[in-house]
């Protein structure tokens, strides 16, 4: 689990591409201060497992379902990412709860400032805008953001200086493809209250409503 608080910019030193896999080393420090074989180090917010490193990179491979689903395989020689280890126990959780499982790809249509701000503009997928909500979170290329305003294609976010100095989005621009992760608690209040109709009914009475959330205050 992570919190989509990047904790530094890591750069690509390779890509060794298979079929349809991709190994990929990446040049770090800090979440390589204590790094073990198979720990979890998400990058651009997918999560990845160790299986090399050094005290100056670390190895991971991305299989086939990640490169279907996220952008790292278009990823060069060089390029930046942003990287976060796992979080510890008693960690402060300063952003929302990161999976490190991208829900799809987003496209950049706008950058603009706003006095100190940075808005950015995003079009997604309608499996992934169907879990946007105004203020809600989601994490973009692993970075825990709020939402400031959305339609039915897209949303946009605002960005203060120092995430904007910090991590990739302050250096992309409208064209760019991000990993979109959305909130995994609202994921499974949406899947609650669709309904299984396999499943037993819980206590006999059908499981989760709208209105049995309504009676109880949500």
């Amino acid at each position: 689990m992570f919190t989509g608080l990047i904790e530094e910019l890591g750069s690509v030193q390779a890509m060794v591409r298979g079929q349809k896999s991709v190994r990929l080393t990446i040049a770090a420090r800090k979440v390589l201060a204590d790094v073990r074989l198979g720990d979890s180090i998400a990058v651009n917010g997918t999560c990845l497992t160790v299986v090399d490193f050094s005290a100056t990179f670390f190895t991971a491979d991305i299989m086939p379902e990640t490169v279907e689903r996220t952008v790292l395989a278009t990823l060069q020689k060089g390029d930046k990412v942003n990287l976060e280890r796992t979080l510890a126990v008693g960690d402060r959780l300063g952003g929302h709860i990161v999976t490190g499982h991208i829900d799809g790809v987003g496209r950049i249509t706008e950058k603009r400032r706003n006095d100190n701000a940075v808005l950015i503009t995003l079009a997604a997928p309608a499996a992934v805008m169907k879990y946007i909500v105004p203020k809600g979170s989601v994490a973009i290329d692993g970075i825990s953001l709020t939402v400031v305003e959305h339609s039915a294609a897209g949303f946009t976010v605002s960005l203060i200086p120092h995430t904007a100095a910090a991590t990739t989005l302050g250096f992309k621009q409208a064209g760019d493809s991000v990993n979109l992760e959305t909130d995994i608690i609202g994921k499974y209040v949406a899947k609650m209250l669709q309904g299984e109709p396999e499943a037993e009914p819980t206590a006999g009475k059908g499981g989760l409503t709208r209105g049995f959330l309504a009676e109880h205050g949500f």
